[in-house]
């Protein structure tokens, strides 16, 4: 338990303040829907890279991944492995291509409306179903940055873990209700900054204090030498390959993740991705190994073993034997940041899918703009109540919570995005179908736990396969759709 001295919370007040700061400049600048969801594309390159990033790893950076690193070692190295990976080949082979196109094809503000442009499609079904998923898996997805938060102030502030849940979602919320796109964008971009100082200097100074690297691995090899083996589990039994192919498939992940996709649609100009890029990569290494070394270097350093959920609060316990006051509070504040983050950016992708694809599509398309973004503002609001209900178990774990939701973002949008973007053949009725069974697989798969393969392969592959044989079974696409993508191909090519 972290003795919650005067330090720390004035720590956490200056935090919070700076951020809520932030949600009320931006709510005077906030005039219509396009403001409030995507910012009116105006994200510098490096806001865009940090934001993507800190909205992507949320509170499962700080809490999830040093948890699954201090009770299964360095087998968490093929999730980080494969994340990196994952990040790369979305910046390199997504991020300048859905920029241009979503603008190219009806200025597109949202993913669900992307697809729906992508392919004419005046039924609206495509943007319906996938508003449907997104409401899903983004309200697991947020309800497991919840429960980071209980966890942050349970264990730090010694509140009740119920209280301590509504007090952080109610912060995140607040913000998110009056910023918009742009307050969420700015604050991720410094809650990035915090996030790397706070990751980085926790295990560089419990090495320290262990006496240096080699000390440091000579402990951890003595306490367990199997901590150190990628290939086997704590016990000694090796890794299977479905096992390490499960783990390494968090990587796949990233092609449809709205929150990080979001990103790339904002940022101000395409040529700005190249070095975005560059910036996010140095971000994402340093952090993930960071976060593997925290749970492995928590196994010697800690004398009092974590046991079960409590094995995800090693990075707190660690922060607070190691620095003392106003500094721990300062570190403590980068799990918030990396929860509030998220948490803000899947809020506002929800109330964007209530808002445009639900509402303004189906209920009213004459409603103004500005009932348009209080629409999305009580979308907010309401989806906020329904993840904290579905994070009140203290047990929960944010690991198994965020990887669900992940592997349904992942196979649901991630193949019907890669092949809406790269190939012309492609049909409405293929993506329909890639969308409705990559994310079914995924919910039919989680309950069977099949051959104990993580959820998203199955999912992905079987999205593909759907979205190719059911494209060459359909006509092929008006001339019209055709088209938008041959200038978007060529505006590609020239922005290189």
């Amino acid at each position: 338990m972290v003795n919650a001295d005067i330090g720390i919370i004035a720590a956490f007040v200056v935090y919070l303040a700076l951020m809520l700061t932030v949600g009320a400049l931006y709510y005077k600048k906030t005039h219509n829907v396009s403001d409030y969801i995507l910012g009116s594309r105006g994200l510098n390159k490096y806001v865009a890279s940090l934001s993507a990033e800190a909205s992507d790893m949320s509170g499962w950076l700080l809490i999830g991944l040093p948890g699954l690193a201090y009770a299964s070692g360095m087998q968490a190295g093929w999730v980080a492995l494969g994340l990196i990976i994952g990040t790369f080949l979305n910046w390199k082979l997504v991020a300048k291509r859905l920029r241009i196109y979503t603008q190219e094809a009806g200025d597109s503000l949202t993913l669900p409306e992307f697809f729906k442009n992508r392919f004419h499609d005046k039924s609206d079904i495509i943007g319906g179903i996938c508003a449907i998923f997104i409401l899903i898996f983004f309200l697991l997805y947020t309800s497991a940055q919840f429960v980071s938060t209980g966890k942050l102030f349970n264990t730090v502030f010694g509140i009740d873990y119920t209280t301590a849940l509504l007090i952080g979602s109610l912060i995140v919320v607040v913000y998110t209700f009056f910023g918009g796109f742009m307050a969420v964008c700015w604050t991720d971009f410094f809650q990035g900054l915090l996030m790397l100082f706070a990751i980085l200097i926790v295990p560089i100074a419990a090495i320290g204090l262990l006496g240096g690297p080699v000390a440091t691995f000579d402990a951890i090899s003595a306490a367990n030498p199997n901590l150190l083996n990628p290939f086997a589990d704590t016990d000694g039994t090796p890794l299977t390959a479905i096992a390490i192919i499960s783990l390494m498939a968090w990587g796949l992940g990233y092609f449809g993740q709205p929150h990080i996709l979001v990103r790339f649609m904002a940022i101000r100009d395409p040529k700005e991705i190249a070095h975005a890029r560059t910036v996010a990569m140095i971000w994402v290494i340093l952090s993930l190994a960071a976060a593997v070394a925290i749970g492995l270097v928590g196994k010697v350093f800690l004398s009092k073993p974590l046991v079960g959920p409590a094995s995800e609060t090693v990075f707190m316990v660690m922060t607070d034997q190691i620095f003392f006051s106003f500094i721990a509070g300062i570190i403590l504040c980068g799990i918030l940041a990396a929860i509030m983050s998220t948490a803000s950016s899947q809020l506002l992708v929800t109330s964007s899918a209530v808002s445009e694809d639900l509402y303004r599509t189906y209920l009213r398309p004459q409603a103004s703009e500005k009932e348009g973004v209080w629409v999305s503002r009580i979308s907010v609001l309401v989806a906020a109540v329904i993840a904290i209900i579905l994070g009140l178990n203290p047990d929960s774990l944010v690991y198994g919570i965020v990887s669900y939701a992940w592997a349904g973002f992942g196979a649901a949008f991630g193949p019907a995005l890669l092949m809406a973007l790269f190939w012309r053949r492609m049909t409405k009725a293929g993506a329909l179908a890639g969308i409705i069974s990559g994310g079914v697989t995924v919910l039919i798969w989680k309950q069977l736990n099949l051959f104990n393969l993580y959820e998203i392969v199955p999912g992905f592959i079987i999205a593909l396969i759907a979205i190719y044989v059911v494209s060459m079974l359909t006509p092929a696409p008006d001339s019209s759709v055709i088209a938008v993508f041959d200038d978007v191909e060529k505006a590609d090519k020239n922005t290189n």
